[in-house]
């Protein structure tokens, strides 16, 4: 079957929910204010999402307590948080620990904790580093031995705000994966600075904590990579969402101010720049698109879609930044204004879960690519 890279009409009356939703309570205005009083996140929009609009139970089954729907949703979803930069914890527990929980086999305990992140009851979290890239060799920071993990995982996404964690740990017979409550009180975890202050990450040790194990030697790295590939694919969409604002914002601002007698809009050489940015847009959003549209249909080709996409759209949500702040003038590099915050997501994402080079590593072989002798 074909791709279809559109937006169905279901997809664009969700992307107007969200759309909607953030516009009302998480304006970027809203969202540099918070982060002036030392607010790392936004729990009340968050449970919103989650208990109102169902943006955690998008793909996750009806039995489960799911809305049945697909990866192709959960990037639009994906793309309006990228347009507002809302600091909510969607990647690390709507995407990331989500897909890592629907990748194991059913079971009480898995099928309980899904249930519950679902419904928006608890928010849980992958515990690996944010940079880590599909491909990669299976963490070994966390040791398990008859049901008890220790050691420590640096930069986890959404740590802190997550009350179950879906962790990576190696066994006596290999591979594992492991829920574990986070109120365990030899669970620690430590927020670090992050450059996204709207995407806080931490740094999570276990001191012999008790963990119940949902995924095999068997099935864990599968189960691993595809989750780290699900939300490489997803994070395009985000990518795609900062350039569209960073572009529109920067369109309009040019429209408004005047220089010499004319709007800066009208020159020629700015033009020149708004036009190549809004054809990288638009080539990123058809990339990313498809590979949600793969992710979705678990295609073959999802592997190489999420590449491309995930290296691709990295580089286009950081030069869309770039010419945010350049082309505002004086005002793009003040802290007042917003457009630091979009620089800061794009420069973090461009390397959140696989650089464009970590990427292209991966991508090369799938394509009977190699680097020359």
């Amino acid at each position: 079957m074909s791709p279809n890279l559109l937006y169905s009409t279901e997809e664009q009356d969700l992307r107007a929910s969200v759309r909607d939703l953030l516009t009302d309570r998480c304006p970027p205005e809203r969202v540099l204010e918070r982060c002036e009083e030392g607010e790392t996140g936004d729990p009340a929009l968050w449970h919103t999402l989650a208990t109102q609009l169902g943006a955690t139970s998008l793909h996750v089954p009806d039995e489960l307590g799911g809305q049945g729907a697909s990866v192709r949703e959960v990037a639009v979803v994906a793309e309006e948080l990228g347009r507002f930069v809302a600091p909510v914890p969607f990647l690390g527990s709507a995407v990331l620990a989500t897909s890592a929980l629907l990748g194991c086999r059913a079971g009480q305990q898995r099928d309980a904790v899904l249930a519950d992140v679902a419904a928006g009851n608890r928010t849980a979290t992958l515990v690996v580093p944010l940079s880590s890239c599909v491909g990669g060799s299976f963490p070994t920071a966390v040791r398990a031995g008859e049901g008890r993990l220790s050691g420590s995982v640096r930069t986890v996404a959404d740590g802190a705000s997550a009350d179950c964690l879906i962790v990576p740990a190696r066994g006596a017979d290999g591979p594992e994966l492991y829920v574990v409550d986070a109120a365990e009180g030899r669970v620690a975890v430590d927020a670090v600075t992050s450059f996204d202050i709207t995407r806080p990450v931490s740094d999570v040790e276990f001191d012999d904590v008790a963990g119940v194990r949902i995924a095999d030697p068997d099935l864990a790295a599968t189960v691993l990579d595809d989750a780290v590939r699900t939300g490489a694919g997803v994070l395009a969409s985000e990518q795609v969402g900062v350039a569209e604002w960073c572009l529109d914002s920067t369109v309009e601002y040019l429209k408004q101010r005047y220089q010499f007698g004319r709007a800066l809009a009208s020159y020629q050489a700015l033009k020149h720049r708004l036009a190549d940015l809004w054809y990288e847009l638009v080539v990123a959003r058809a990339a990313a698109r498809y590979a949600a549209d793969q992710l979705a249909t678990a295609s073959d080709d999802a592997p190489v879609a999420v590449g491309v996409a995930q290296s691709l759209c990295a580089r286009v949500a950081r030069h869309a930044a770039e010419e945010c702040v350049q082309l505002h003038g004086g005002i793009g590099m003040t802290w007042e204004h917003p457009a630091h915050l979009y620089l800061k997501r794009a420069k973090a994402d461009e390397i959140a879960l696989g650089s464009p080079s970590a990427h292209h590593g991966v991508l090369g072989p799938l394509v009977d690519l190699h680097p020359a002798p």
